[in-house]
């Protein structure tokens, strides 16, 4: 998951850049609202969590601007120590999709942060996807082709996660790379060995798989038929 933090209080915003890092994803931080704003609509993002009170820009206006004019659907935590009615109602009809209260818990905010990730990508308890011969249950992990068992390695199954959450969409080298390893660089063919070990696996008795690659692009998951199983 990557998060862009947005909070000028030094001590906060280290400490939420640190447990989220430890917990294996990948932050970027902005201690203003434009900054924060810039980043935002620059890059792509998995959440926010972003403070009210900030320089150059309040949350609300970020907010509101990151929504209505940049058209950005990413999940929005607010985290503030605005405890008034007012206040969170006024957030919500900004667009933010969560509001927590300081002081709070790190591994709350985490908990947070990640039901909004999958509840924007669609992956609820009971619902699982299905391509043909190939079935994704997000809850378990469990991966199966022609009712086969197969089984990923980690970054494999976050690859399949996210190419097969939107079938058809094509993902850039960027995209699936920034997933995978955040800002570390990989090796030039790390992503297409991880891709060609995906392709292989699901792969099946006629020798068909879904994963397709988009020559100067990236990769799609093509899937004519994708639906909730």
């Amino acid at each position: 998951m990557r998060v862009l933090i947005i909070e000028d209080d030094l001590d906060i915003a280290t400490n939420l850049y640190e447990f989220l890092e430890s917990k294996g994803n990948v932050a970027d931080l902005a201690r203003d609202g434009v900054s924060g704003m810039h980043l935002a609509v620059s890059s792509e993002f998995d959440a926010i969590v972003l403070d009210l009170g900030l320089p150059g820009m309040d949350g609300l206006c970020l907010c509101r601007k990151l929504r209505q004019e940049a058209r950005r659907d990413v999940p929005i935590l607010i985290l503030t120590a605005r405890d008034v009615l007012e206040d969170k109602l006024a957030a919500f009809d900004c667009g933010a999709d969560d509001y927590l209260v300081k002081p709070f818990a790190l591994r709350e905010v985490e908990a947070r942060l990640n039901a909004l990730v999958v509840r924007r990508r669609g992956r609820v308890i009971d619902r699982k996807l299905a391509y043909d011969t190939i079935a994704y249950d997000p809850a378990t992990l469990a991966v199966t082709v022609e009712g086969r068992p197969v089984h990923l390695s980690r970054k494999c199954l976050r690859l399949l996660e996210m190419l097969i959450s939107a079938p058809n969409r094509v993902y850039t080298r960027d995209e699936l790379e920034q997933e995978l390893w955040g800002d570390e660089h990989p090796q030039s063919d790390s992503l297409r060995s991880h891709m060609h070990l995906l392709r292989r696996a699901l792969t099946d008795s006629r020798g068909g798989s879904p994963i397709e690659t988009v020559h100067g692009i990236g990769y799609r998951f093509a899937a004519s038929d994708a639906r909730p199983a």
